[in-house]
């Protein structure tokens, strides 16, 4: 029995190491960061959608309705920044395709609350409201579709953050009427986003299109910070002075030093006088 014990405490052990081990990491998305849309073939808008984030298209130029896009961000269509965003998706896509270990779930989330972990079916849907609960990464893995219904809701409590949420989607990724959908879409072939949808996060498309009308993306907050301006100590100087501050030392050498002149010139000529 005391051997039973000693073996069953060792296996738990190693079950919560094993637990621990296996605990899913963030997706990194290095050049491909501050990308609030990124697709493969055209980028295709409708109504007034705002964007905040960049917007990058590649090997694809073809970008339609964006005169009524409001868009806080850079646009790189076709070029070298482009690209390399591009293949930082294609990383980012098979980090988050290859996380383990993965907890099957059923297609429909909607009514169920989940903590930090990788889930995975063959196709993703959402009617009503999934509930992601407290601090961690959350993966979802559907190996076709990702297709929420009109009005649904991913609501995040107890510390989740959007930008630890990513959606890896085998073929195509669908957003419906008015959803409000948390987290990074990484999709191997495209993004419908319906009219008024609210997406915290990101819309990124490999190898095909983004459609949009009406949306709003944010991906600020999980955006790298613009480097701050390093402080640096100066000496304001008066109208007509050295600006260099370093002269302000030697000013300083040369007042000693006229001084001291002053001061040996005088005891010189009391001498001479004594003298006389």
């Amino acid at each position: 029995m005391k051997r039973m014990a000693t073996i069953g405490a060792g296996a738990v052990l190693a079950l919560a190491l094993a637990g621990t081990a296996f605990a899913a990491a963030t997706v990194g998305f290095g050049t491909a960061t501050n990308f609030a849309v990124l697709a493969g073939t055209t980028i295709t808008n409708a109504g007034a959608t705002t964007i905040t984030g960049d917007v990058g298209l590649h090997p694809g130029t073809a970008v339609t309705g964006f005169t009524t896009v409001t868009l806080t961000g850079a646009t790189h269509y076709g070029d070298a920044v482009a690209l390399k965003a591009k293949n930082a998706l294609v990383t980012a896509y098979n980090n988050a395709a290859g996380a383990s270990p993965v907890t099957a779930v059923p297609t429909e989330l909607g009514g169920t609350t989940l903590t930090a972990g990788v889930y995975g079916s063959d196709t993703l849907g959402l009617t009503g409201t999934l509930t992601l609960d407290g601090a961690g990464v959350y993966i979802f893995q559907a190996a076709s579709t990702l297709i929420t219904a009109p009005n649904s809701t991913v609501a995040l409590i107890n510390g989740a953050s959007a930008c630890n949420v990513f959606w890896q989607v085998g073929s195509s990724a669908t957003l419906d009427t008015s959803t409000s959908f948390k987290g990074t879409i990484l999709a191997l072939t495209s993004i419908t986003m319906a009219g008024g949808v609210t997406l915290d996060g990101r819309a990124l498309a490999r190898n095909g299109d983004v459609t949009l009308i009406n949306d709003t993306i944010d991906a600020s907050a999980c955006a790298t910070p613009t480097p701050s301006v390093p402080f640096t100590d100066t000496v304001t100087t008066t109208p007509g002075a050295l600006s260099d501050p370093t002269s302000v030392p030697i000013i300083a050498l040369l007042v000693v030093t006229t001084a001291a002149l002053i001061g040996m010139l005088r005891l010189a000529t009391k001498r001479s006088r004594s003298r006389a």
